[in-house]
Protein backbone atom coordinates (compact mmCIF):
# COMPACT_ATOMS: atom_id res chain seq x y z
CA UNK A 1 0.00 0.00 0.00
CA UNK A 2 1.83 3.73 -1.01
CA UNK A 3 2.05 6.38 1.46
CA UNK A 4 -1.35 8.34 0.58
CA UNK A 5 -3.11 5.04 0.05
CA UNK A 6 -2.61 4.49 4.16
CA UNK A 7 -2.93 7.74 5.20
CA UNK A 8 -6.45 7.76 3.77
CA UNK A 9 -6.89 4.55 5.39
CA UNK A 10 -6.12 5.97 8.54
CA UNK A 11 -7.97 8.70 8.36
CA UNK A 12 -11.19 7.10 6.95
CA UNK A 13 -10.43 4.52 10.27
CA UNK A 14 -9.78 7.68 12.66
CA UNK A 15 -13.42 9.21 11.42
CA UNK A 16 -14.86 5.91 11.62
CA UNK A 17 -14.31 5.55 15.48
CA UNK A 18 -15.31 9.14 15.78
CA UNK A 19 -18.82 8.83 14.54
CA UNK A 20 -19.12 5.04 16.02
CA UNK A 21 -18.49 6.74 19.36
CA UNK A 22 -20.98 9.88 18.75
CA UNK A 23 -23.66 7.28 17.97
CA UNK A 24 -22.82 5.41 21.04
CA UNK A 25 -23.43 8.82 22.94
CA UNK A 26 -26.76 9.57 21.50
CA UNK A 27 -27.45 6.35 21.93
CA UNK A 28 -26.83 6.56 25.58
CA UNK A 29 -28.81 9.32 26.40
CA UNK A 30 -31.73 7.58 25.33
CA UNK A 31 -34.36 6.30 27.98
CA UNK A 32 -35.48 2.51 27.86
CA UNK A 33 -38.84 3.67 26.24
CA UNK A 34 -37.65 6.32 23.61
CA UNK A 35 -34.94 3.09 22.50
CA UNK A 36 -37.94 0.91 22.41
CA UNK A 37 -40.34 3.17 20.84
CA UNK A 38 -36.80 3.78 18.25
CA UNK A 39 -37.49 0.13 17.06
CA UNK A 40 -41.10 0.32 16.18
CA UNK A 41 -43.00 1.57 12.46
CA UNK A 42 -47.08 2.18 12.69
CA UNK A 43 -49.95 3.74 11.04
CA UNK A 44 -51.42 6.66 12.76
CA UNK A 45 -52.01 7.38 15.28
CA UNK A 46 -48.26 6.99 15.46
CA UNK A 47 -47.40 6.07 19.36
CA UNK A 48 -44.94 8.83 21.01
CA UNK A 49 -41.20 8.44 19.60
CA UNK A 50 -42.07 5.78 17.37
CA UNK A 51 -39.39 5.73 14.21
CA UNK A 52 -41.92 5.68 11.58
CA UNK A 53 -45.12 6.06 10.43
CA UNK A 54 -46.68 3.62 7.75
CA UNK A 55 -49.02 5.10 5.88
CA UNK A 56 -51.70 3.22 3.17
CA UNK A 57 -53.94 4.64 0.61
CA UNK A 58 -56.25 5.44 3.01
CA UNK A 59 -54.47 7.08 5.49
CA UNK A 60 -52.71 9.54 3.24
CA UNK A 61 -53.94 12.32 4.43
CA UNK A 62 -53.26 11.53 8.07
CA UNK A 63 -51.16 13.64 10.46
CA UNK A 64 -47.86 12.34 10.77
CA UNK A 65 -45.14 13.42 13.62
CA UNK A 66 -42.44 15.77 13.20
CA UNK A 67 -38.96 13.78 12.58
CA UNK A 68 -40.61 10.29 11.85
CA UNK A 69 -39.91 8.79 8.79
CA UNK A 70 -42.87 8.08 6.04
CA UNK A 71 -42.52 4.49 4.98
CA UNK A 72 -45.11 3.32 2.09
CA UNK A 73 -45.68 0.61 -0.23
CA UNK A 74 -45.33 2.20 -3.67
CA UNK A 75 -44.60 -0.60 -5.75
CA UNK A 76 -46.18 -0.06 -8.72
CA UNK A 77 -49.61 -0.78 -10.76
CA UNK A 78 -52.45 -1.70 -7.95
CA UNK A 79 -49.92 -1.71 -5.18
CA UNK A 80 -49.72 2.47 -4.56
CA UNK A 81 -50.23 4.11 -0.91
CA UNK A 82 -50.51 7.09 -3.29
CA UNK A 83 -52.46 5.82 -6.44
CA UNK A 84 -52.20 9.14 -8.39
CA UNK A 85 -48.16 8.59 -8.18
CA UNK A 86 -46.29 6.91 -9.79
CA UNK A 87 -45.01 3.84 -11.49
CA UNK A 88 -48.53 3.14 -13.04
CA UNK A 89 -46.74 0.13 -14.23
CA UNK A 90 -46.31 -3.00 -12.42
CA UNK A 91 -43.03 -4.37 -11.85
CA UNK A 92 -43.69 -7.10 -14.31
CA UNK A 93 -44.07 -4.91 -16.69
CA UNK A 94 -40.70 -3.65 -17.46
CA UNK A 95 -38.67 -4.66 -20.28
CA UNK A 96 -35.36 -3.26 -19.71
CA UNK A 97 -33.31 -1.75 -16.25
CA UNK A 98 -33.13 1.57 -17.89
CA UNK A 99 -36.69 1.42 -17.83
CA UNK A 100 -37.20 0.26 -14.71
CA UNK A 101 -34.74 2.77 -13.26
CA UNK A 102 -36.45 5.80 -15.11
CA UNK A 103 -39.80 4.55 -13.22
CA UNK A 104 -37.90 4.74 -9.91
CA UNK A 105 -36.35 8.45 -9.94
CA UNK A 106 -39.79 9.70 -11.04
CA UNK A 107 -41.37 7.70 -8.32
CA UNK A 108 -39.20 9.02 -5.98
CA UNK A 109 -39.36 12.70 -7.14
CA UNK A 110 -42.79 12.68 -6.18
CA UNK A 111 -42.69 10.89 -3.19
CA UNK A 112 -39.96 13.52 -1.48
CA UNK A 113 -42.89 15.80 -2.67
CA UNK A 114 -45.09 13.97 -0.67
CA UNK A 115 -43.34 13.61 2.71
CA UNK A 116 -42.16 9.86 2.17
CA UNK A 117 -38.40 8.94 2.93
CA UNK A 118 -38.53 5.14 2.47
CA UNK A 119 -40.51 2.90 -0.41
CA UNK A 120 -40.99 -0.47 0.68
CA UNK A 121 -40.29 -1.92 -2.88
CA UNK A 122 -38.44 -3.65 -4.88
CA UNK A 123 -39.88 -6.65 -4.52
CA UNK A 124 -36.88 -9.18 -5.09
CA UNK A 125 -38.32 -12.38 -5.06
CA UNK A 126 -37.85 -14.22 -8.27
CA UNK A 127 -40.49 -13.74 -10.94
CA UNK A 128 -41.81 -17.67 -10.12
CA UNK A 129 -43.02 -16.63 -6.82
CA UNK A 130 -47.16 -15.84 -5.76
CA UNK A 131 -47.25 -12.26 -5.93
CA UNK A 132 -47.76 -12.60 -9.87
CA UNK A 133 -47.32 -8.62 -11.18
CA UNK A 134 -45.54 -7.41 -8.37
CA UNK A 135 -42.44 -9.41 -9.40
CA UNK A 136 -40.03 -8.06 -11.79
CA UNK A 137 -38.82 -10.36 -14.24
CA UNK A 138 -34.98 -10.57 -12.93
CA UNK A 139 -33.56 -9.04 -9.22
CA UNK A 140 -31.40 -6.78 -11.86
CA UNK A 141 -34.28 -4.96 -13.27
CA UNK A 142 -35.68 -4.48 -9.64
CA UNK A 143 -31.90 -3.32 -8.52
CA UNK A 144 -32.66 -0.88 -11.71
CA UNK A 145 -35.57 0.36 -9.96
CA UNK A 146 -34.14 0.73 -6.37
CA UNK A 147 -31.49 2.78 -8.14
CA UNK A 148 -33.57 5.27 -9.44
CA UNK A 149 -35.16 5.74 -6.15
CA UNK A 150 -31.97 6.37 -4.52
CA UNK A 151 -31.45 9.14 -7.28
CA UNK A 152 -34.11 10.68 -6.40
CA UNK A 153 -33.73 10.92 -2.75
CA UNK A 154 -36.01 7.85 -1.38
CA UNK A 155 -34.98 4.86 0.36
CA UNK A 156 -35.43 1.73 -0.95
CA UNK A 157 -36.34 -1.25 1.16
CA UNK A 158 -35.87 -4.88 -1.09
CA UNK A 159 -38.46 -7.51 0.01
CA UNK A 160 -39.03 -10.81 1.50
CA UNK A 161 -36.02 -11.98 2.36
CA UNK A 162 -34.49 -15.00 1.70
CA UNK A 163 -37.65 -14.82 -0.70
CA UNK A 164 -40.85 -16.09 -1.62
CA UNK A 165 -39.91 -17.73 -4.89
CA UNK A 166 -40.49 -20.78 -3.56
CA UNK A 167 -44.03 -20.63 -1.88
CA UNK A 168 -47.11 -21.40 -2.93
CA UNK A 169 -48.88 -18.90 -2.27
CA UNK A 170 -48.66 -14.61 -0.46
CA UNK A 171 -47.64 -14.50 3.17
CA UNK A 172 -50.43 -12.06 3.76
CA UNK A 173 -52.62 -14.11 5.06
CA UNK A 174 -52.90 -16.15 8.28
CA UNK A 175 -52.12 -19.39 7.51
CA UNK A 176 -48.77 -20.38 7.82
CA UNK A 177 -46.40 -20.64 4.31
CA UNK A 178 -43.69 -22.71 3.50
CA UNK A 179 -40.92 -22.58 1.12
CA UNK A 180 -37.20 -23.28 0.75
CA UNK A 181 -33.65 -21.01 1.03
CA UNK A 182 -33.04 -20.73 -2.31
CA UNK A 183 -29.26 -19.74 -3.21
CA UNK A 184 -29.98 -17.77 -6.38
CA UNK A 185 -32.98 -16.22 -4.78
CA UNK A 186 -30.75 -14.98 -2.27
CA UNK A 187 -27.93 -13.67 -4.66
CA UNK A 188 -30.58 -11.47 -5.66
CA UNK A 189 -30.95 -9.73 -2.52
CA UNK A 190 -26.51 -9.75 -2.35
CA UNK A 191 -26.46 -7.36 -5.33
CA UNK A 192 -28.44 -5.45 -4.09
CA UNK A 193 -26.71 -4.88 -1.21
CA UNK A 194 -23.78 -4.67 -3.07
CA UNK A 195 -25.88 -2.00 -5.31
CA UNK A 196 -26.14 -0.22 -1.60
CA UNK A 197 -30.00 -0.91 -0.97
CA UNK A 198 -30.51 0.63 3.28
CA UNK A 199 -32.86 -1.48 4.02
CA UNK A 200 -34.59 -4.89 3.43
CA UNK A 201 -37.84 -6.31 4.42
CA UNK A 202 -37.62 -9.97 5.83
CA UNK A 203 -40.53 -12.02 5.19
CA UNK A 204 -43.05 -14.08 7.08
CA UNK A 205 -42.69 -17.36 5.26
CA UNK A 206 -41.39 -20.60 7.66
CA UNK A 207 -37.96 -21.85 6.10
CA UNK A 208 -37.42 -25.50 8.00
CA UNK A 209 -33.65 -24.52 7.46
CA UNK A 210 -33.74 -21.64 9.82
CA UNK A 211 -36.58 -23.02 12.37
CA UNK A 212 -40.05 -23.57 13.04
CA UNK A 213 -41.22 -20.08 13.21
CA UNK A 214 -42.00 -17.19 10.37
CA UNK A 215 -38.17 -15.91 9.00
CA UNK A 216 -39.16 -12.49 10.23
CA UNK A 217 -38.57 -14.21 14.26
CA UNK A 218 -35.98 -16.43 13.63
CA UNK A 219 -32.34 -15.36 13.75
CA UNK A 220 -30.25 -17.47 11.04
CA UNK A 221 -32.68 -15.37 9.12
CA UNK A 222 -31.19 -12.29 10.09
CA UNK A 223 -27.52 -14.15 10.27
CA UNK A 224 -27.75 -15.19 6.44
CA UNK A 225 -28.76 -11.14 5.96
CA UNK A 226 -25.62 -10.31 7.71
CA UNK A 227 -23.80 -12.81 6.11
CA UNK A 228 -24.13 -10.72 2.57
CA UNK A 229 -22.38 -7.59 4.06
CA UNK A 230 -25.71 -6.06 4.95
CA UNK A 231 -25.32 -3.15 7.19
CA UNK A 232 -28.42 -1.73 6.85
CA UNK A 233 -31.65 -1.58 8.45
CA UNK A 234 -33.63 -4.91 8.35
CA UNK A 235 -37.33 -4.64 8.67
CA UNK A 236 -40.01 -7.41 9.66
CA UNK A 237 -43.33 -7.12 7.59
CA UNK A 238 -45.68 -6.18 8.74
CA UNK A 239 -46.43 -7.95 12.57
CA UNK A 240 -50.30 -7.49 12.64
CA UNK A 241 -50.39 -10.60 9.45
CA UNK A 242 -49.14 -12.82 12.42
CA UNK A 243 -52.19 -12.39 14.60
CA UNK A 244 -51.85 -8.90 16.30
CA UNK A 245 -52.72 -9.86 19.71
CA UNK A 246 -49.51 -11.61 19.55
CA UNK A 247 -47.54 -7.89 18.88
CA UNK A 248 -45.58 -8.05 22.41
CA UNK A 249 -44.55 -11.44 21.64
CA UNK A 250 -43.56 -10.73 17.59
CA UNK A 251 -41.71 -7.45 18.70
CA UNK A 252 -39.43 -9.04 21.15
CA UNK A 253 -39.08 -12.55 18.99
CA UNK A 254 -38.19 -10.11 15.94
CA UNK A 255 -35.36 -7.78 17.84
CA UNK A 256 -34.15 -10.80 19.64
CA UNK A 257 -33.65 -12.43 16.57
CA UNK A 258 -31.87 -9.56 14.89
CA UNK A 259 -34.68 -7.17 13.80
CA UNK A 260 -33.77 -3.51 13.43
CA UNK A 261 -37.35 -2.27 13.10
CA UNK A 262 -40.52 -3.96 13.99
CA UNK A 263 -43.32 -2.98 11.59
CA UNK A 264 -47.25 -3.07 12.59
CA UNK A 265 -50.50 -1.64 10.53
CA UNK A 266 -52.28 -1.39 14.37
CA UNK A 267 -51.20 1.34 16.23
CA UNK A 268 -53.08 -0.61 19.79
CA UNK A 269 -50.71 -3.19 18.40
CA UNK A 270 -47.63 -0.87 18.27
CA UNK A 271 -48.28 0.56 21.82
CA UNK A 272 -47.82 -2.87 22.89
CA UNK A 273 -44.96 -3.70 21.06
CA UNK A 274 -43.08 -0.45 22.71
CA UNK A 275 -44.28 -1.33 26.29
CA UNK A 276 -42.76 -5.50 25.42
CA UNK A 277 -39.15 -3.80 24.33
CA UNK A 278 -38.56 -1.64 27.21
CA UNK A 279 -37.33 -4.52 29.39
CA UNK A 280 -34.92 -5.15 26.51
CA UNK A 281 -33.78 -1.53 26.27
CA UNK A 282 -32.90 -1.57 30.05
CA UNK A 283 -30.48 -4.79 29.24
CA UNK A 284 -28.64 -2.93 26.88
CA UNK A 285 -30.09 -5.56 24.05
CA UNK A 286 -31.37 -2.72 21.83
CA UNK A 287 -28.38 -0.52 21.79
CA UNK A 288 -27.23 -1.84 18.43
CA UNK A 289 -30.50 -1.37 16.62
CA UNK A 290 -31.37 1.84 18.05
CA UNK A 291 -27.69 3.36 16.62
CA UNK A 292 -28.63 1.65 13.50
CA UNK A 293 -32.17 3.75 12.97
CA UNK A 294 -30.92 6.84 14.53
CA UNK A 295 -27.84 6.57 11.15
CA UNK A 296 -30.64 5.88 8.80
CA UNK A 297 -33.26 8.68 10.35
CA UNK A 298 -30.00 10.87 10.15
CA UNK A 299 -29.12 9.94 6.23
CA UNK A 300 -33.04 10.13 5.11
CA UNK A 301 -35.61 11.58 7.00
CA UNK A 302 -36.29 14.95 7.21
Amino acid sequence: MGLIAALLAAVAAYVGQVEQGAELAQVAELTPRQKAALLVVSSPPVPRGAAGTLLHSWETGATVPEGTLVFVDQEGGPVRAYPALPPALAAAGYDSRAQARAAGRRTAVALRRAGVHVDLAPVLDTADGPLGSRHFASARVGIAFARGLAAGGVAACAKHFPGLGSTPESTDGRKPVYGVVRGAEVAGFRDAIEAGVPCVMVGHAIYPRFGSRPASLEREAYRLLRDQGFDGIAITDELGVLGSEGAPEWARRAVLAGADLVLFSSARAARRAIAALVPLARRGLLDEHVARVLRFRERYGP
